[in-house]
């Protein structure tokens, strides 16, 4: 019984022991072997990251990629599983459209960002839309594998039992497809913060994304990695979060 507790904890031991001494070869490095205007150094990235917080700054720009980035992933999660579900279930209609999924999927989602300013300005809806764009593919493909991977049988019984498709959506569909949708949505936090982050750097005029583009614009390659740094902790968070969800809802299995 004392197997596992010590097992996660050497994992997490681990992991702090390979942070340290990556971080720390690192900040013995910048400025001994190379200059440290190239890559900064972690001191004074997390140092840059103080004062950003200590004067407001750092969540005058993170709540706005935070707002796009949830709204483009709920967006895209609940979007393309819908339209992945549907399409799995629409018999020989889903050969006639799936070509044309992929031609959509093989666009370039980096050079839509320019058309999305256009269309929609610098506002929240065009860093939604390209978040969304990235997300959605992922959520449809997880959810149109997943349909197809249902047991054929318990669709058999299901008929059998006369049950509607409201029914056989919730008692079967949706229940062997969570997996699918928690990897969508495990899957798409990284897309949706690129995606908004691009978005950002496109046009914008606040955003972690911005913040990056105006520390490129002076040369600041210590705000470049402090706002790339915000990134990647956001993203650890989110990903956290949605590990605990998945504990919860799956301890069926």
């Amino acid at each position: 019984m004392t197997a596992a507790p010590q097992s996660k904890a050497s994992l997490w031991i681990g992991r702090l022991v390979v942070g340290v001494v990556l971080l720390g070869a690192w900040e013995f490095t910048s400025g001994r072997f190379y200059n440290d205007f190239w890559i900064s150094r972690p001191s004074a990235i997390l140092a840059r990251v103080g004062d950003l917080a200590a004067s407001g700054d750092l969540w005058f720009n993170l709540q706005t990629t935070l707002e796009e980035t949830l709204l483009g992933l709920a967006i895209g999660i609940v979007g393309g599983t819908a339209f992945g579900v549907a399409l799995a279930s629409s018999g020989r209609f889903s050969g006639w459209i799936y070509p044309y999924v992929m031609a959509l999927y093989s666009l370039p989602k980096v050079a839509l960002a320019p058309l999305f300013v256009v269309w929609f300005g610098i506002a929240l809806p065009s860093k939604v839309a390209m978040v969304t764009s990235l997300v959605i593919f992922v959520a449809f493909y997880n959810a149109y594998e997943g349909v197809r991977n249902i047991d054929p049988d318990l669709l058999d019984m299901m008929k059998t039992y006369r049950a509607n498709r409201a029914a056989t959506l919730s008692w079967v569909v949706l229940p062997s497809i969570a997996v699918w949708v928690l990897t969508s949505i495990r899957l798409g936090i990284g897309l949706a913060l690129i995606g908004s982050v691009i978005a950002e750097l496109v046009g914008a005029n606040r955003g972690i994304g911005y913040y990056i583009t105006k520390s490129a614009g002076t040369l600041d390659t210590t705000g470049i990695f402090a706002g790339l740094f915000v990134i990647m902790i956001v993203a650890i968070a989110l990903e956290a979060i949605v590990s605990a969800g998945e504990r919860r809802l799956l301890r069926y299995r």
